[in-house]
């Protein structure tokens, strides 16, 4: 059986736009939606709303909320296979634990603490940093519905130092793949500090030195993507984050990598992915990549 989608949800209307986003997608790729709620609330005593004394209000406020979700997922795809489940531990560390076994997580950018909504929610955060999957963050004012359609929003792809062996680029090629959407592979590039020594050349223009470099680059990366995808590379002048945030103004969905430097255990996205993380106009998809 292929492993399930899984969303996050906490009953915000965050949370519900990426349980829109999480539905489609697993429609579109032929898997389960597995909708969960995480909170430590064991830790609190009272009497339930239901009048029954022995669940707690916090639970019974979570499964309220996963049962919500599921309805609205139903309604919106009615062929796909919906479970629900309440993990009573910390929302970082559950949805970690489920990334062991996703294909992907979709979370939302703010929840129910009221979070601006220029930062980003401390528990997608560091799911995001630390993950076993791929994690889409839903953000933007795009509508979320996922679908193989004319006009749809390119998916776009940062491409660092990472070759064809890229998970990044192999995630935005099956996005690209199920949406029916053209694949932006971009490459930012930057004139060096000090010019180099010989004939002076121009610090901008397809005949830079950095471009070329840059766009040779990004041609041996996609040079065996397959032929079903419609790859459109860029090599782009300018830092690589504000390159990629003003390519999210027009995307359906950003694609970044997200490589742990080697023997490292705590939360690490990476600059770049972390600045996309809290400024994209779009969904973003942060892929961790083997070290």
């Amino acid at each position: 059986m292929n492993p399930p989608l899984v969303v996050g949800v906490d009953g915000s209307q965050a949370g519900l736009r990426a349980v829109d986003r999480a539905v489609d997608e697993a429609a579109l790729r032929g898997v389960p939606l597995r909708v969960v709620y995480a909170s430590r609330w064991e830790h609190y005593e009272g009497v339930s709303p239901t009048g029954d004394p022995r669940t707690p209000p916090d639970q019974a406020l979570a499964e309220n909320i996963v049962r919500a979700a599921a309805r609205r997922a139903r309604r919106r795809r009615t062929g796909v296979e919906i479970v629900t489940d309440v993990l009573p531990e910390d929302p970082a560390y559950g949805l970690l634990r489920e990334s062991a076994g996703a294909a992907a997580l979709v979370l939302g950018t703010r929840g129910r603490s009221g979070v601006v909504e220029t930062l980003l929610g401390s528990v997608a955060s560091e799911v995001a940093a630390r993950s076993a999957c791929p994690v889409v963050v839903v953000r933007g004012s795009h509508d979320n519905r996922v679908r193989p359609a004319e006009g749809v929003g390119p998916v776009v792809l940062g491409l660092g130092a990472r070759g064809p062996d890229s998970a990044a680029l192999r995630f935005a090629l099956q996005e690209a793949r199920l949406r029916g959407a053209p694949l932006d592979a971009v490459r930012a590039w930057r004139p060096p500090l000090r010019p180099a020594p010989g004939p002076a050349f121009s610090t901008a223009g397809p005949d830079h030195p950095a471009e070329r470099e840059a766009a040779e680059a990004l041609a041996a990366t996609v040079r065996d993507a397959p032929a079903d995808v419609r790859l459109r590379p860029h090599a782009v002048e300018g830092r690589p984050r504000e390159v990629l945030l003003d390519a999210s103004r027009e995307a359906g969905l950003l694609v970044v990598g997200a490589r742990r430097p080697p023997g490292h255990t705590g939360p690490w996205s990476g600059r770049i992915a972390h600045t996309v993380l809290h400024r994209s106009a779009c969904p973003v998809a942060v892929v961790p990549e083997r070290a």
